[in-house]
């Protein structure tokens, strides 16, 4: 048997944009595959010779599973043990020089998302980032098309309120990167501090599977001497740190023995890291032993 390929079956000719549309509406790479995994089945228990525009039915297929999948994860991740981060996603290096692709799927704006109610996040998605008309999402989500450009004006307000604004330098964020980790491998404090701004802030999820900091941690110290301890516990001997890409920006992920223990991504403003994220949740780490998806 051979296997189709993109020209022949539409849900291959558009699995990036499927999977870019849910990545965006839940935050998890786990999730987005399932959602794809479920959008692929029920496309192959359609007549699909009776959808007239393929591309429209998957991508309306994806995004109301993706909203459902979502408004059932809203409970849990009340109750999640610690702060909840996104998925760290594996993107190639040269999606860092597409800019507005990297502001909707960094973990900066992944965690604004996260503020947004399911049905403003589906509206943000499609429309800021996919560029549906008002018409195209109202018909994609089963609402009249004033409710969907009301939705849409109060989920643009609330992001452009919270919107992320740091330095996006390369050159920049590769010698942080460089002394970042330099830092970490060596057990400088001085040298990690130096990094950090005065007001630094580091949020680290663990989801109750592993130890985490249960709060946000503030100033140079003491976020210093936390993420060192993490390194120094027994249970991470024998890392290697890595300069990875994620979300579209260059981070560092922690490794022993191939298998990633920990990702790290961070906001630089003026020079320095003004936001640490640690994400060592092991469910969440799985698809970094993966190849890059693509997220455009």
């Amino acid at each position: 048997m051979v296997n189709p390929t993109p020209a022949q079956d539409p849900f291959l000719e558009h699995r990036r944009l499927l999977f870019a549309t849910a990545y965006r509406m839940l935050g998890t790479v786990t999730d987005a595959e399932d959602i794809l995994q479920d959008t692929w089945l029920k496309w192959h228990d359609t007549d699909q010779a009776t959808v007239r525009h393929p591309k429209s039915y998957l991508v309306r297929t994806v995004t109301n599973l993706a909203l459902n999948r979502l408004t059932s994860a809203r409970a849990t991740r009340e109750s999640y043990v610690g702060p909840w981060l996104p998925e760290p996603l594996l993107t190639t290096p040269n999606i860092a020089e597409e800019t507005e692709l990297v502001d909707t799927v960094s973990t900066a704006m992944l965690v604004v998302l996260e503020t947004l109610s399911p049905i403003e996040r589906a509206v943000l998605v499609l429309r800021e980032v996919f560029g549906y008309t008002h018409a195209e999402i109202a018909d994609t989500l089963d609402r009249p098309e004033p409710t969907i450009r009301q939705i849409a004006h109060r989920a643009r307000a609330h992001v452009q309120a919270r919107r992320p604004r740091f330095d996006t330098d390369k050159d920049q964020r590769d010698h942080i990167t460089a002394r970042f980790m330099a830092a970490c491998s060596g057990g400088d404090l001085n040298a990690l501090m130096d990094l950090l701004a005065p007001d630094v802030t580091c949020w680290s999820d663990g989801g109750g599977v592993v130890t985490a900091a249960r709060r946000p941690l503030h100033g140079p110290d003491h976020v210093a001497r936390w993420t060192l301890g993490v390194f120094a516990k027994p249970i991470v001997a024998g890392y290697e740190l890595e300069p990875t890409y994620l979300n579209g920006e260059l981070g560092a992920v922690a490794r022993i023995g191939g298998h990633p223990v920990a990702a790290f991504t961070y906001d630089i403003v003026d020079g320095r890291i003004q936001n640490l994220r640690l994400q060592v949740n092991p469910g969440k780490l799985k698809g970094l032993s993966l190849g890059p998806d693509l997220v455009g």
